[in-house]
């Protein structure tokens, strides 16, 4: 007896920091509307903190194509304005939302600008026992996240929405249901 509880005692950190999915957080549009991400449950997102200002901000439109390309497939991007790194997004929502239509021709959702290191989505994506844990480092860093709302991989902003790691990662994605 005296085993199995010191086996209980010494696992249940080890369950409590088991990451949990997003889909129970309800966040902000870039309008200020509520944006459960609850119908996201059971899509591939690659969730990335966007700024207008930055040398990677080209790569909104390889984030488009890859949300446009597989977007039939039960996949999103998700955009989260950031102006946390060299205050490289100091728009307001309604013009970054303009920038990002008329630029990049955006098309997936944009969500409310945040604060990286206090924001409850990153808080809970960037976790301990998360794959890629820690702070984000940068502007246009990318997290992948499956069908379980639960991290999969990280990306860095050098990483291109066309890389071919981040591709083959998305794909294998995709083709878990």
């Amino acid at each position: 007896m005296k085993i199995l509880i010191a086996l209980l005692l010494c696992t249940a950190p080890l369950m409590a920091a088991e990451p949990k999915p997003i889909h129970d957080l309800i966040l902000k549009d870039i309008d200020g509307k509520p944006a459960p991400l609850k119908p996201y449950k059971g899509q591939v997102l690659l969730v990335v903190n966007v700024a207008s200002q930055c040398g990677a901000t080209p790569q909104y439109a390889g984030l488009e194509a890859l949300h446009r390309k597989y977007k039939a497939k039960g996949f999103a991007v998700l955009g989260f304005p950031c102006n946390d790194f060299g205050s490289q997004e100091p728009a307001a929502p309604a013009e970054i939302k303009e920038f990002c239509k008329a630029r990049y021709a955006v098309t997936f959702p944009m969500f409310e600008k945040i604060q990286i290191k206090t924001h409850p989505l990153y808080t809970q994506l960037t976790a301990k026992g998360t794959p890629g844990a820690g702070d984000i480092g940068w502007n246009f860093e990318k997290i992948l996240v499956g069908r379980d709302g639960k991290v999969i991989k990280r990306f860095e902003t050098g990483v291109e929405p066309d890389d071919a790691d981040l591709a083959k990662a998305l794909e294998q994605a995709l083709s878990l249901k």
